[in-house]
C-alpha cells in the first residue's frame, strides 16, 4: 500500500505529462501521496438551498434551485458579455459571464431547472451572480459539504481549479483502499483522546458528508501533524545527548562567589536565581547543555551570562559571547567590563571594526587562554579565532544567526561546548515548544525591583502640540527621547511620515542651540552610525530621530520617552522591543504611540494592548493569535515546519496536547521498540533516513 501511494501523479487518470509537471511546480505535488496531502482551507456546505427574497440577508456564497428565463448577449468586442434572468418562486437575479460565456451558453436551455452556486452583488437595484456554478439540479447535486482547495492561475487554466482538484482528490479516494493505509497513532492513544482512525480521518477531510465529520478529521489530522513535530524534536534531543560528548562543569569557582557575594550592589530576583541553578544542573551531566533563555526586555538576561561565563571560568574554560550587532556587543562588553572589575577574568572584544594591530595580539592571548571571555558579532565566527579551551557559547538574539553558523561556533572546541541561547523577544509557549522544542527553556518572568513600568499612551495627529510641549518639559528636567519612524524616504504608495521629512520638522520644532538633534537609520555607514549614536549615548543630543534600527542594542538610561510614530505600522512584538528602550534608569518613563485617526481592526487592538500591558509574554500571545507564525518567528523559519493543516495560532491546546502524549510515549519508550509503535517507529526512520543516526535512537 505504501508503495502504491509514491505512484507519481502523472499515472492518475486525468493528470498526465504536463498536469503532472505543473503541479509539481504550483503545489509541490508530486505523488498519489502528496495529493491526498494536500487538504482543503475551507469549506461550503452545499447541503443548503436558499432563495432570491433571501439574498439580501446573506452574506458570502449563495445556493439557489430555479430556472432560466432568457438569455441575451450584450455590449460588444472585448466587453461583451452573457446576461441570464433566473427565476424561482420568491423572485429573479441576473446571472453574468464576462469570460468563457461561448462555451456556457449552448448549454443554458430556458425552462430547465438549475443549480448554482456563486457570491451575489448589488449593482444598483438588481442583485447579479457574476460567473455562478450552474449545473442541472438533478437529485443529489452537490449535496454536503464542498471542500475548496487552493490552486493557481496557471492550475486553474488548465482545469486543474478547486473543482478540478476535488474531482482528482475524489477519484484517488476511489481508487485506493485508505483503510490499508497504517494508522501512526497506537490504539491506546487513539481512544484515550477519542480520535476517529487515520483512514476515516483522511476520507472526511476531503469528501465529508456533514460539519461534525470534518471537524473529527481535522482534530485528527491536526494532533496527528503536530504529535509527529514533538516526538521528532524529542528523538532529536535524546539522540543528542547520547552522541555528544559534553564538559562537566561541577565547581562553582571563586570569582563568580566573589561577584555574588561582593561585587553585586543587587540581589538577584527569583527568576533569576531559579534560572541559573537549571543552567547549572545541565552543566554538571556531562551532556553538552541546549538551553533557550527567554526574557523580557530588562529582565537581567545579561547577568544570568556573566554568571554562566563565570561557570565555566571557574572549571578552567573560556566562553564566547556571539551578537548580531557591534552596538549590541558593545553593550554587552561595557555591561560585563564593570560587572568584572577587580575580579582577575579578562574579557576582550572582537568585531568587525577591530584593526588588524589590535586582533593579532587579541587572537594570540585567546589561543594561549590569557582571555577568558570573548564578546563581539560575527567577526567569532571566522576561521582564525582560535580558543585554547572553548566550554561555553552564549548566542544572544539568537534567531539572527543560522544553525550553520551556531555550528561553527561548536566547532570551534574539542568537545561539544554548552551552549546558551538569550532571546528577549517574548515566545509564546506553544511556539517555543514547536519552533525550539529539542531545546530546554528557562524563562525569566519577572523584572528586577525598582523598575518602573512604561506608561503607554496613544495619541492622534492632532495631539501634536501637546506631546511637543511634554518632549520640551521632559528635556528640560535633563531627559532624552526617542523618535521612531517606519520609513527611510518618502514612498509614493504609503502616506506614512518618512525618517527624512520628521527630521526636518523636528529639527524646526526644536532649534538649536537650545536643542540638538541626531537621526540614526540602516543606511548610513557604520561609522556614522556609530558616531550619532554615541552622541547621544554621552547625552549630548536631546532627541534621536531613527529607524528600528536601535530596536535591539541601544542602552541609555537617560532616556524616558518614546514617540513612535505610525504605530500602526509596526507589529506588537516589535512595539514592545521598541518601548523596552526606554524605561531603564530610575525615572518614570513613557512611550507614546502616535497614529491616524483612520485605524483598522487589527491596528486598534494593537494599540489597545500595548496601553494595558508592559508584559512581553501576554503581548506575544495577542500578536500569535492576530499575525500567525509565520510573522511572529520569520517566514523562513516558520516554513521550515511545513505544516499541512495545523495552525499554530489556532490550534495552541492541540500542540500542548501533542507535547504532552508525546513526552509521556517518549519517557515510556525513548526508543520506539515497542510492537503497538511499529508503524510510527517506521515512520520516524523515514524522517531520519537522511541521518545516519537512528541506530543511535532505535
Amino acid at each position: 500500500m505504501a508503495e502504491a501511494l509514491h505512484t507519481p501523479i502523472a499515472y492518475l487518470k486525468g493528470i498526465g505529462p504536463e498536469k503532472a509537471a505543473l503541479l509539481k511546480k504550483e503545489l509541490n505535488v508530486e505523488t498519489y501521496w502528496d495529493l491526498l496531502n494536500h487538504f482543503p482551507f475551507r469549506y461550503i456546505d452545499r447541503s443548503k438551498i436558499s432563495t432570491c427574497r433571501c439574498i439580501p440577508e446573506t452574506e458570502g456564497y449563495i445556493q439557489l434551485e430555479g430556472f432560466i428565463d432568457t438569455i441575451q448577449e450584450l455590449g460588444a468586442g472585448r466587453a461583451k458579455r452573457l446576461q441570464c434572468r433566473f427565476s424561482d418562486d420568491t423572485g429573479s437575479i441576473q446571472l453574468i459571464w464576462f469570460q468563457g460565456w461561448r462555451w456556457i451558453k449552448p448549454n443554458l436551455l430556458p425552462g430547465k431547472k438549475y443549480r448554482i452556486f456563486g457570491r451575489p452583488k448589488l449593482n444598483g437595484a438588481f442583485w447579479s451572480i457574476p460567473h455562478p456554478e450552474i449545473s442541472p439540479a438533478t437529485e443529489g447535486t452537490d449535496v454536503g459539504f464542498q471542500p475548496i482547495y487552493s490552486s493557481t492561475e496557471k492550475l486553474s487554466a488548465k482545469g486543474l481549479h478547486t473543482r478540478g482538484l476535488e474531482k482528482l482528490i475524489r477519484s484517488l479516494i476511489e481508487k485506493i483502499d485508505l483503510n490499508l493505509l497504517p494508522d501512526l497513532l497506537p490504539e491506546d492513544l487513539r481512544s484515550k483522546n477519542n480520535f476517529v482512525r487515520f483512514a476515516e480521518a483522511l476520507k472526511n477531510i476531503h469528501v465529508p458528508t456533514n460539519e461534525q465529520d470534518h471537524v473529527q478529521a481535522k482534530r485528527r489530522l491536526v494532533f496527528e501533524e503536530l504529535f509527529l513535530l514533538q516526538l521528532e524534536m524529542l528523538l532529536r534531543k535524546g539522540l543528542r545527548k547520547r552522541s555528544e560528548q559534553g564538559y562537566f562543569f561541577t565547581k562553582t569557582g571563586k570569582n563568580l562567589s566573589d561577584l555574588y557575594h561582593q561585587k553585586l550592589p543587587f540581589d538577584l530576583t527569583d527568576a533569576q536565581k531559579r534560572v541559573v541553578r537549571e543552567i547549572h544542573q545541565d552543566m554538571k551531566t556531562g551532556e553538552p547543555m541546549n538551553r533557550l533563555l527567554q526574557g523580557d526586555v530588562g529582565s537581567g538576561k545579561t547577568l544570568v551570562a556573566l554568571i554562566t561565563m563565570l561557570l565555566a571560568q571557574g572549571n578552567g574554560f573560556q566562553a564566547a559571547l556571539l551578537a548580531p550587532t557591534e552596538i549590541l556587543a558593545n553593550q554587552h562588553f561595557e555591561t560585563i567590563a564593570s560587572l568584572l572589575k577587580d575580579l582577575p577574568v579578562r574579557a576582550a572584544l572582537l568585531t568587525g571594526s577591530v584593526k588588524r594591530s589590535a586582533r593579532t595580539p587579541l587572537l594570540a592571548d585567546l589561543k594561549n587562554g590569557s582571555i577568558d571571555f570573548l564578546i563581539g558579532t560575527h567577526a567569532l565566527l571566522e576561521d582564525e579565532v582560535k580558543f585554547s579551551q572553548l566550554g561555553l557559547v552564549v548566542i544572544d538574539e539568537q534567531h539572527r544567526f543560522g544553525v550553520a553558523q551556531r555550528a561553527k561556533m561548536r566547532h570551534k572546541s574539542d568537545l561539544s561546548p554548552h551552549v546558551l541561547v538569550m532571546t528577549a523577544t517574548p515566545i509564546p509557549r506553544t511556539l517555543a515548544m514547536t519552533f525550539y522544542g529539542d531545546l530546554d527553556v528557562s524563562i525569566i518572568d519577572e523584572l528586577p525591583p525598582g523598575r518602573k513600568p512604561i506608561q503607554t499612551i496613544h495619541r492622534f495627529e492632532s495631539h501634536r502640540p501637546q506631546l511637543y510641549q511634554f518632549m520640551r518639559e521632559q528635556i528640560a528636567l535633563g531627559r532624552q527621547v526617542y523618535i521612531v519612524y517606519p520609513l527611510i524616504a518618502e514612498s509614493e504608495t504609503l502616506d506614512f511620515k518618512s525618517l527624512e521629512d520628521g527630521y526636518h520638522q523636528i529639527s524646526e520644532a526644536f532649534p538649536i542651540p537650545q536643542f540638538h538633534v541626531s537621526m540614526v537609520h540602516g543606511k548610513m555607514r557604520p561609522e556614522e552610525k556609530d558616531r550619532e549614536m554615541q552622541r547621544f549615548i554621552e547625552g549630548t543630543t536631546h532627541i534621536m530621530v531613527a529607524t528600528t534600527v536601535i530596536e535591539v542594542g541601544v542602552n541609555v538610561p537617560n532616556a524616558s520617552v518614546m514617540v513612535i510614530e505610525s504605530a500602526q505600522r509596526f507589529g506588537l512584538s516589535q512595539l514592545h522591543q521598541l518601548r523596552g528602550r526606554v524605561g531603564r534608569g530610575a525615572e518614570k518613563s513613557y512611550c507614546v504611540l502616535m497614529t491616524d485617526y483612520e485605524l483598522s481592526k487589527e491596528s486598534k487592538k494593537r494599540m489597545d494592548t500595548m496601553v494595558e500591558t508592559n508584559d512581553g509574554f501576554k503581548i506575544a500571545e495577542v500578536d500569535l493569535k492576530l499575525r500567525g507564525p509565520g510573522d511572529l518567528m520569520g517566514t523562513q523559519q516558520s516554513g521550515a515546519l511545513n505544516l499541512k493543516v495545523a495552525d499554530l495560532s489556532k490550534d495552541q491546546e492541540m500542540v500542548i496536547q501533542a507535547r504532552e502524549e508525546a513526552t509521556l510515549l517518549y519517557s515510556e519508550d525513548p526508543r520506539l521498540t515497542s510492537p503497538k509503535v511499529l508503524p510510527l517507529r517506521n515512520r520516524m526512520i523515514e524522517v531520519f533516513k537522511n541521518k545516519p543516526q537512528w541506530d543511535k535512537i532505535g
